[in-house]
């Protein structure tokens, strides 16, 4: 075993979380061992307790208990990536230069994985290496059920680059969604805050966000202010409606708990839009006789940045999943149609 040891934080490895810090100083930990040092109390950043995912700064203090030598541990191997979804992989790739690759995630795959989740965008990402050492890091997330655009960064420090422009929100992200009924008015912008609904599995809410009104955010524990912008670009008579949103802030289930929050839910999204809601689309939404898939409609369609490195402006753009494909196509709307950006003209 190894003595106890404190190391400083340094400036290649602000904003990474400690536990991919650590496996990088310490490659025969594992997992399982970080975060039960961490329960215990034993690993401390500036002397306090922490999680696996905490973000580091530079400058902080990690007290590192005594460790096991290499040999003492024997780690799991690493499963590896099979060809089959090496290959699915790269077929999704949109974008790729020298600092950023861009995915078009499919809906129903994982951007991280979880407790029941083994399969996952942040592990597949071994087969992006495209000739670098280390797998691309992920910058942001999207839902498991949604699809779209996703940047992934080549290097640690471009992906602290784009997590910054993230975080000053300097990136514009615009979704796609089909949703039950038409919002009035056709443009507008959602001010409710969202907080987690208590309760969880089968008998409780399972991670729903629930809408605060603007002037209760600030008495309400834990409720979060949140901004979307929206637009409605085509509808269906009052059937059904083609949304395009960008979200201001980025709390979790925003743009999905917004819409519902309007009385018009994304069609398929059977935690925001569940048949016991009231609302101008009859619950699942503008079915049209069982012609549209009752899979989630939200899509991430684009996003812009500027460049980390060049300093160009860089918009990536993703074509639609399939079934949202079929019900665009059923109802006849065509992406070729719209403007990209439905709000770059509004004062």
């Amino acid at each position: 075993m190894s003595r106890v040891q404190n190391i400083t934080v340094g400036p290649g490895d602000a904003d990474q979380r400690l536990d991919r810090w650590l496996k990088r100083l310490f490659p025969h930990l594992g997992q399982g061992r970080i975060e039960k040092m961490c329960r215990k109390g034993e690993l401390r950043v500036d002397g306090g307790r922490v999680k696996a995912n905490t973000r580091l700064v530079t400058g902080q203090d990690v007290r590192i208990p005594p460790l096991p030598e290499p040999g003492e541990v024997q780690s799991r191997p690493k499963p590896g990536v099979s060809d089959k979804d090496a290959e699915m992989m790269k077929a999704l790739v949109l974008y790729r230069d020298d600092h950023i690759i861009a995915l078009n995630k499919p809906p129903g795959l994982p951007t991280q994985g979880g407790s029941k989740q083994t399969r996952h965008v942040d592990g597949l990402a071994e087969s992006l290496t495209f000739g670098y050492d280390e797998k691309p890091r992920l910058v942001h997330r999207l839902d498991k059920d949604t699809s779209g655009v996703l940047l992934l960064a080549r290097t640690r420090k471009i992906a602290g680059a784009l997590t910054e422009a993230f975080r000053a929100r300097e990136t514009r992200k615009i979704y796609w969604a089909a949703v039950a009924g038409v919002p009035h008015p056709r443009m507008g912008t959602i001010k409710f805050g969202l907080v987690k609904a208590p309760g969880h599995g089968a008998s409780g809410e399972n991670e729903k966000m629930r809408a605060v009104h603007p002037r209760d955010v600030a008495h309400t524990e834990g409720a979060k202010h949140a901004t979307t912008d929206y637009a409605v670009l085509s509808a269906l008579g009052q059937r059904t409606a083609w949304v395009a949103m960008v979200p201001i802030t980025g709390r979790t289930h925003q743009l999905r708990a917004h819409m519902a929050e309007l009385g018009h839910p994304i069609i398929g999204d059977g935690k925001y839009g569940g048949s016991g809601q009231e609302n101008l689309g009859d619950g699942w939404g503008a079915m049209l006789g069982g012609a549209v898939s009752r899979k989630l409609h939200l899509h991430a369609r684009s996003i812009s940045i500027t460049h980390p490195v060049t300093g160009a402006k860089l918009t990536i753009t993703a074509p639609l999943p399939e079934h949202m494909e079929r019900t665009w196509e059923f109802v006849q709307w065509d992406p070729r149609d719209v403007p990209a950006d439905p709000f770059e003209d509004v004062e």
